[in-house]
């Protein structure tokens, strides 16, 4: 964080400092919520959780380092008292931002945010330090707390808004204000709390309704809803997609016989040829959204290319591939789950399977609402149609329903199997996997299917111990 004197945060934030014995010591390091995290010169804020009150952890982080606590109460350490933790710690984001000279870059969307903030935080490091939300931690802690990693040299932030209802995004709109908008799409994720695609779609708008006149909103020329917010803005409007109306498209798009999408990038000042480390045809729009959001910061189609080229993924659990010395392939996209990301980790699969035996193991996409029956099944369906070669479903109701759906559509028989939980998934694969088999983990992140996928990446190490 900038440095700020314990008498500026508690000025910002309209607290009142207790056990302070010099009011002008300055906080030098990182604002955390974790005592884990704690360094020399940090602040730590103490949040009160289901399980734990981070309160009970005062003098542990201030012998570790902390400058003071942001709390509740008086902890009998340095500290600012305040009402309520969360609004102080984002009203002193706002303060932050506000000094910093920093482009501030949001994004939102119901499926890619994740990974198109990491494309984006790579292609932007190239010309500039750049601070970005690590993982998802995209909510109203998350966010101020990556704001409040920025420091003086900071040029570019780059922040994920995720939202649960109407009027989240533009809360976070107004603890950090961006310059630049970026909504990628509007999907059914979460489509059970809002009610409809148009709710989302009004939830998701509110971050180009928060731009200045200066700013610019990167939309999907490819989805019509997001499309559609051009007209909830007064700033600069720049589409990014394969449609030919898009400033910033994709042609000639192709996969490699590895599953790793190519295309030609094309920008308004030029287009320059892309081939992708990461896997699955639909990290092209993400990429497209990172390139558009990378042009109006005054890169080069080049420069861009080649950032994309070269980009892994920052995020654990992500359509991550290891590779298992006995010729298994693993990929561990276990993080979370929708119908959209869903099926475009099946297609992923199947690209990256050809002429081997691929493995779906699936479990429940959570917050579906009256579409989980529905969603459940048409994801069983397109296992089959993609030829994946097993479907392994994991889990309850939302299980069977994968399963049934598989059943009907291709009459798998053995081919399709529904299992009660993680280990009795890790307890058929190990039993019945073979060299050069793939398999794809992924759920939504309740289910824990990533036990699964490092069970296997673990089985493939003591293999290997026991080969030699």
């Amino acid at each position: 964080m900038i440095a700020l004197s314990l008498a500026e945060i508690a000025a910002v934030v309209g607290g009142q400092t207790h056990d302070i014995p010099d009011p002008s010591v300055q906080v030098t390091g990182p604002v955390v919520r974790d005592s884990r995290e704690v360094v020399p010169g940090s602040l730590f804020a103490a949040f009160v959780g289901e399980r734990v009150d981070g309160h009970d952890y005062a003098s542990q982080v201030v012998e570790a380092g902390a400058v003071a606590v942001l709390a509740s109460r008086p902890v009998g350490v340095p500290a600012i008292v305040v009402e309520d933790v969360q609004t102080a710690l984002g009203a002193l984001a706002r303060h932050v931002v506000r000094r910093l000279g920093a482009t501030l870059v949001a994004l939102t969307g119901s499926a890619g945010k994740t990974s198109t903030k990491d494309l984006i935080a790579q292609v932007l490091q190239r010309a500039a330090p750049t601070i970005y939300t690590p993982g998802s931690l995209n909510n109203e802690i998350g966010l101020p707390l990556t704001a409040l990693s920025a420091t003086e040299e900071t040029k570019f932030l780059v922040l994920e808004m995720g939202a649960r209802g109407i009027g989240h995004i533009r809360y976070l709109t107004e603890l950090t204000p961006p310059k630049v908008g970026l909504v990628l799409n509007v999907g059914t994720a979460h489509i059970g709390e809002f009610g409809g695609r148009e709710q989302i779609a009004q939830a998701k708008g509110e971050l180009v309704e928060s731009l200045p006149e200066d700013g610019t909103a990167v939309l999907n020329a490819d989805d019509p809803l997001v499309r559609a917010m051009a007209s909830r803005t007064k700033a600069k409007v720049v589409l990014f997609g394969e449609s030919a109306e898009a400033d910033v498209r994709a042609e000639n798009v192709r996969l490699t016989d590895s599953g790793q999408p190519a295309f030609s990038l094309h920008t308004p000042s030029g287009a320059s040829d892309v081939t992708m480390r990461l896997y699955g045809e639909h990290h092209v729009s993400n990429a497209l959204a990172a390139a558009a959001v990378a042009h109006e910061l005054g890169m080069s189609a080049a420069e861009i290319a080649t950032a994309l080229s070269e980009a892994g993924s920052l995020s654990r659990w992500r359509m991550e591939v290891t590779e298992r010395p006995d010729g298994v392939t693993i990929v561990n996209d276990a993080y979370n789950a929708n119908p959209e990301s869903m099926r475009a980790a099946l297609r992923a699969l199947a690209a990256m399977g050809k002429g081997r035996r691929t493995w779906a193991v699936l479990g429940k996409m959570a917050e579906l609402g009256d579409e989980a029956l529905a969603e459940h099944d048409a994801v069983g369906r397109l296992a089959v149609r993609l030829n994946v070669s097993k479907l392994v479903a994991v889990g309850g109701i939302e299980a069977s329903w994968l399963q049934l759906g598989a059943y009907n559509e291709g009459s798998w028989g053995e081919e399709s199997v529904h299992v009660s939980d993680a280990q009795a998934a890790i307890d058929l694969l190990r039993s019945e996997l073979r060299p050069g088999d793939v398999v794809l983990v992924k759920a939504s992140r309740s289910v824990g299917l990533e036990s699964v996928a490092q069970a296997l990446v673990e089985s493939g190490a003591e293999g290997e111990v026991a080969a030699r």
